[in-house]
């Protein structure tokens, strides 16, 4: 780093992104993109009349996604904040209401991590049960800016909206932020506790279920005190935050929701069969609600099989914690590509004359 740069700043962990290697054509199962393209809807919006309007600076406001969002979930477009993809809305959202500190999971998104540091903030993480799952009593009265991921990550597990109903109740001065980017594959949606608490805000994206992450697009729903607030961030930084294209995408797809209903459906039926052959294999998998199962095996290191599968084209996303350093994140693909995973396993495991065989 230069010597310009802030001193406040040069010890940032900044966040790792899944790797994006172009060296061969991988099977890639590493960054929980989802293995279908968007709906053919959304991809007519794609032609000349819309590039040709790219000279024109975008809506700031997104007053129609914001509409269609609204009406799509029964709320008001007040109720609606759109950022440039979630994390952009985290970044806000930290920003705004961590004045008093954050508190999180110990295994949880990554870059929660790193906006507590961005931002100076006194981070609390607090670890997970032993199982990897939550407890959300760990979270009530803390007083401070409560950021969960639910459907978790890298986990993939989840927590009922009753369960998290305590949290906005015990903690009425601060801000709770569900992170909701993976609640389509099976997780329940805090968003009917909004019209309850005026101090929850969930947080979604396109990235995932709406076959959208190259878009860079994401929404929160809260209180219309809340959304105003991120409002003000976002003119105060960067008022054009998302671009022309990527709103008329986003207005698609919301118009196309029963494609992403069917997508979502296909890909937990590929998520129930790849953990049963999993599991056949001897692997340990977590109960995932996501689009990805989180797994290890007894008898082969995680860093090895993540180096391995990469060896023959697949990748997986591998984390060195070492809470977690065993297991190995697998996005789930089409059927195809979760057989071909699957059989790779198997010849690994076998090569290696590996235990429970």
């Amino acid at each position: 780093m230069s010597r310009f740069l802030r001193q406040s700043l040069t010890a940032l962990d900044a966040y790792t992104p899944g790797e994006q290697p172009q060296d061969m054509a991988y099977i890639k199962l590493n960054t929980n993109e989802s293995p279908y393209p968007p709906a053919p809807a959304v991809l007519q919006v794609l032609n000349r009349e819309q590039g040709e309007l790219l000279r024109l600076y975008p809506d700031p406001t997104g007053k129609a996604l914001k509409e269609s969002l609204a009406g799509l979930y029964g709320l008001a477009p007040e109720n609606v904040f759109l950022g440039n993809g979630s994390d952009e809305i985290l970044n806000f959202a930290f920003l705004a209401f961590g004045q008093r500190g954050a508190v999180f999971p110990q295994i949880s998104y990554g870059f929660y991590q790193v906006y507590g540091q961005l931002y100076n903030m006194d981070v609390r993480k607090i670890p997970l049960k032993e199982d990897f799952s939550l407890n959300c009593r760990d979270y009530c009265g803390q007083n401070r800016l409560v950021v969960i991921a639910n459907p978790n990550a890298p986990t993939g597990m989840a927590v009922s909206a009753e369960e998290i109903r305590q949290i906005p109740e015990t903690n009425r001065d601060s801000v709770v932020l569900i992170d909701e980017a993976y609640v389509d594959f099976g997780g329940e949606s805090c968003l009917p506790l909004i019209r309850e608490f005026d101090n929850l805000l969930v947080v979604r994206t396109f990235s995932k279920s709406r076959c959208l992450a190259g878009g860079r697009l994401g929404y929160a729903f809260g209180n219309p005190e809340l959304i105003r607030d991120l409002e003000k961030i976002q003119y105060s930084t960067n008022p054009y935050n998302i671009n022309r294209l990527t709103l008329a995408l986003g207005q698609a797809t919301v118009e196309a929701e029963d494609y992403y209903r069917a997508l979502c459906a296909r890909i937990m039926e590929s998520r129930r069969w790849t953990k049963e052959q999993l599991e056949a294999l001897g692997f340990a998998v977590l109960p995932s609600q996501a689009n990805f199962l989180f797994a290890k095996h007894p008898g082969i290191d995680g860093l090895e099989l993540y180096r391995q599968l990469k060896q023959r084209g697949i990748l997986v996303r591998h984390f060195t914690s070492p809470e977690i350093c065993q297991y190995n994140r697998i996005t789930i693909g089409t059927r195809s590509q979760m057989e071909v995973f699957v059989n790779t396993v198997k010849q690994i495991l076998s090569g290696g004359a590996y235990e429970n065989l």
